[in-house]
């Protein structure tokens, strides 16, 4: 009995040890988008380099499990988790915009010149700050970080090369989202949204014409396979955003949370150098890979611009949201260029 009742405090000791080590241990999942090809995906590359850069600052006692090709489920699916769950998620603008339509404001045609401009809009603008905020407020989630995927956005076609508004006309193209769709109209084309995982498909079958992507986009997903035409119009910077749940930050030690928000950062600065670096020569694969690659002179931008931005403001409107978060975009993306 005397060692009964030694053994039965030296156990409780080493259980409570235990359930202080797993507080102080945590495995997160992270879901996203595209293969899990940090060459050919740079939200692959960002997700390998936060699990590497989070496991070395915390010693590993925090480590994150990938899920790429959206293998828990779509865009949808992979929001409600991360709200719901202590999780991490990477979405883009269909996943973040029926909970969040203000953050179609972000993706205003032409509204930045270059990498710098678009980098400075969310690195220190006021919209961008204002969004993260009322983010938080509307879902209970946060937006940690913007991931850079691929630089800015090109059309492509199986039709006809497109060098004005004009050549859009008639073509049906795949949507990402309800502002895309409301893009392809301004120019005089029809959109459907699309799933990423479906748009290979709809291209070789024919449900649609052409789509939207950076060129990064368009060799992941084998689309230059099926398209024969693209233009640089540039016409949107490529994003997704880091989203974490509200009680996964919250349950993290002080110490663990700032390693993961440093990491997320520093492994944004690393895809940031990637995908400026590798743009033209993914655009020179494009071409050599039978691609007819054409770049707007400025006169063809600024058609596109004059078509594109004013429509896009109107439907901006139509969907309710309130001018200030417009009025705040073009204000920063103006003062940081």
């Amino acid at each position: 009995m005397k060692v009964l009742r030694f053994l039965k405090p030296l156990t409780l000791g080493i259980s409570l040890a235990a359930l202080a080590g797993a507080l102080q241990a945590a495995t997160i999942n992270l879901s996203y988008n595209g293969a899990p090809d940090a060459e050919k995906n740079a939200v692959h590359l960002f997700a390998t380099n936060l699990k590497r850069l989070t496991e070395e600052k915390t010693g590993g006692e925090v480590t994150i499990k990938l899920y790429p090709n959206s293998m828990l489920g779509e865009e949808q699916e992979r929001m409600e988790q991360v709200i719901n769950t202590p999780s991490l998620n990477i979405a883009s603008f269909g996943g973040i915009s029926p909970l969040f339509p203000e953050i179609f404001v972000s993706s205003i045609p032409f509204l930045f010149d270059g990498f710098d401009t678009a980098r400075a809009f969310f690195d220190e603008g006021e919209y961008w700050q204002a969004a993260r905020k009322a983010f938080h407020e509307k879902t209970g989630a946060h937006l940690m970080t913007v991931v850079e995927e691929g630089g800015f956005l090109a059309f492509t076609n199986n039709k006809r090369p497109i060098r004005t508004p004009d050549d859009f006309k008639g073509l049906r193209f795949r949507a990402m989202d309800r502002s895309q769709v409301a893009l392809y109209e301004a120019f005089g084309a029809s959109g459907t949204p699309i799933p990423w995982t479906e748009v290979y498909l709809a291209l070789r079958t024919g449900v649609a014409d052409g789509q939207m992507n950076p060129p990064m986009y368009i060799i992941l997903g084998s689309l230059h396979e099926v398209q024969q035409y693209m233009t640089l119009a540039n016409i949107q910077y490529s994003d997704q955003f880091l989203v974490a749940n509200d009680g996964l930050l919250n349950n993290l030690s002080a110490q663990h949370r700032t390693a993961l928000e440093e990491a997320a950062a520093e492994a944004n600065a690393i895809n940031r150098t990637a995908v400026q670096n590798q743009v033209e020569s993914r655009i020179q694969f494009l071409a050599d890979n039978g691609v007819e690659v054409y770049r707007p002179t400025a006169e063809d931008l600024r058609k596109f611009k004059e078509i594109g931005q004013p429509s896009y403001l109107e439907w901006l409107e139509e969907q309710s949201i309130d001018k200030k978060w417009i009025d705040m975009a073009l204000r920063d993306a103006e003062t940081l260029r």
